[in-house]
């Protein structure tokens, strides 16, 4: 494992007002699993984007060099001709094709134009087989979780015989049993001669796996560590990422915990879709002022589709039970009555529910203010512009102007535009879901520090994660769920992951 199989050498890339990358140099040695990390922001995509041709030759600055030959990418065709393969961190699957449809879309098995389904079932199963996954390659892509789609990807990176598999954040929306599967997927691949490149922001998972860890920080290459020899910790790649010692992941706070303001009781929740199948089954929990609190359940326990028949019944029908804010019966009928009571839901999923990435930064600030900021159906765009800039400020955005389109923010000034978006509704209740996935240490930090202040202010915050030390680093009192049932409360100081886990593996039994 000494030949070097990618070289990239002085890359800088440069948008309208940001120089992403600058003098960027990556070395990746045959037949390892190199990390690339950084903060949010960093230059990671841009590099691998750079490495794979999304972003042209002619459109950066610096040499790629691939089995010791310049390379010069004019598409993502030309570094998958090579073996180079991405996988982003948006699954390129289509829903409503199979498995070995989407494993072999733009690589079809055929002659003359005309597809051999026989040769092309036969290599599906050969690939699936590959990535451990036993399901028909006639099944349809939707059909599966995420866990498996992202295997699906890897099986179709496969199928292109691939050299260098790059993995931008894999495990992003996994839960911790589909990661270890992945994690021990690119082990095994690794003893086959695969190398692999990955993205993560997990620490955790990066010292598990991970040979050598290049860092990047603010578009420069800060250091490359070897993860044996130099006995790398968690807390010495925080210190490359961010520049400084994080002593305590999550920040101090002395809790100044009020009376109820938020009561949930008797809630049940029906499949949109499945007749008769109950999703959320008579569930009951409480929010004081203050106080933050914390629902941990394994994927599919019903926490996402609790916390959206709340706010606005968006998920689910026969919606039943009571919704009691500071001691009167209110009805969250549809989103604009939810955010008139004064209920704020941050969705797991920014890209897709959470901002207008097509939009600019002031424009998604104040979307759920519109009417704030309005008179006689006008929008004060002197206004509009001020409260923008001051949670520009405020958020510590990166970004060099509020008209800048928000897509091309990172993950982690993209989830400030989305707090930044429902604080200014000025709500007193903050449903946060998944608030810091796929966000670096040192953004967390910031957005932890964010959810202290507005829980000082006296506002209730329900935070839902898939992190059990983000629960306990982070709540005052847990809630638990498992199949759409409550099944435990246990206060913030007394809670251990075991005992959690505990309750999130409890069946209807």
């Amino acid at each position: 494992m000494t030949d070097t199989i990618l070289e990239m050498r002085g890359i800088t890339k440069t948008f309208p007002g940001v120089k992403a990358l600058e003098d960027v140099n990556l070395k990746v040695k045959e037949g390892e699993i190199h990390a690339l990390m950084g903060e949010n922001g960093a230059g990671k995509s841009t590099l691998m984007k750079v490495l794979s041709g999304v972003y042209p030759y002619g459109s950066y600055n610096g040499d790629i060099l691939f089995d010791n030959d310049i390379c010069k990418f004019k598409d993502i065709k030309d570094s998958e001709k090579l073996g180079i393969v991405i996988i982003h961190q948006e699954l390129a699957l289509i829903p409503q094709l199979s498995i070995a449809e989407n494993i072999f879309l733009g690589n079809e098995r055929g002659r003359r134009g005309i597809v051999n389904w026989n040769e092309t079932i036969v290599k599906t199963r050969e690939l699936l087989n590959k990535v451990g996954l036993n399901e028909s390659p006639d099944s349809i892509i939707s059909s599966h979780g995420v866990g498996k789609q992202q295997l699906v990807e890897i099986a179709k990176a496969l199928s292109k015989e691939v050299k260098l598999l790059i993995l931008d954040e894999p495990t992003a929306a996994l839960n911790e049993e589909d990661s270890d599967n992945l994690l021990n997927l690119l082990l095994e691949l690794k003893k086959q001669g695969l190398t692999a490149i990955i993205i993560s922001h997990k620490l955790n998972e990066i010292v598990k796996v991970a040979d050598s860890i290049t860092i990047l920080r603010d578009g420069k290459t800060i250091e490359t560590l070897d993860v044996q020899q130099d006995n790398i910790t968690e807390d010495r790649i925080i210190k490359g990422m961010v520049g400084r010692d994080l002593t305590q992941r999550y920040p101090a706070r002395e809790p100044k915990i009020g009376g109820t303001i938020f009561e949930v009781k008797n809630w049940h929740v029906f499949h949109p879709e499945q007749v008769g199948r109950k999703v959320i089954d008579d569930v009951n929990f409480h929010i004081r002022a203050g106080e933050i609190v914390g629902i941990a359940g394994l994927m599919g326990a019903g926490r996402t589709e609790l916390a959206m028949s709340i706010f606005g019944k968006s998920y689910g029908t026969k919606i039943s039970g009571k919704v009691i804010k500071n001691g009167k019966e209110v009805q969250l009928n549809t989103i604009t009555k939810a955010i008139d009571e004064g209920i704020a839901y941050v969705t797991e999923d920014r890209k897709h529910y959470g901002l207008i990435l097509l939009d600019d930064i002031k424009r998604n600030i104040s979307l759920a203010s519109l009417n704030k900021l309005s008179r006689n159906l006008v929008i004060d765009e002197n206004r509009e512009i001020t409260e923008a800039e001051n949670f520009r400020k405020a958020m510590n955005i990166k970004t060099p102007s509020i008209l800048q389109k928000t897509g091309n923010l990172s993950g982690g000034n993209q989830q400030k535009v989305v707090l930044s978006k429902w604080i200014l509704s000025g709500p007193d209740i903050l449903i946060l879901d998944e608030p810091t996935r796929g966000i670096d240490v040192g953004a967390k930090y910031e957005i932890y520090t964010i959810i202290h202040q507005l829980a000082a202010e006296g506002k209730g915050i329900l935070i839902i994660s898939s992190e059990l030390p983000e629960i306990l680093g982070m709540c005052d009192r847990i809630y638990v769920m498992s199949e759409g049932r409550m099944t435990g409360e246990v206060d913030g100081k007394e809670a251990t992951q075991e005992t959690l886990m505990k309750y999130m593996t409890k069946s209807r039994g």
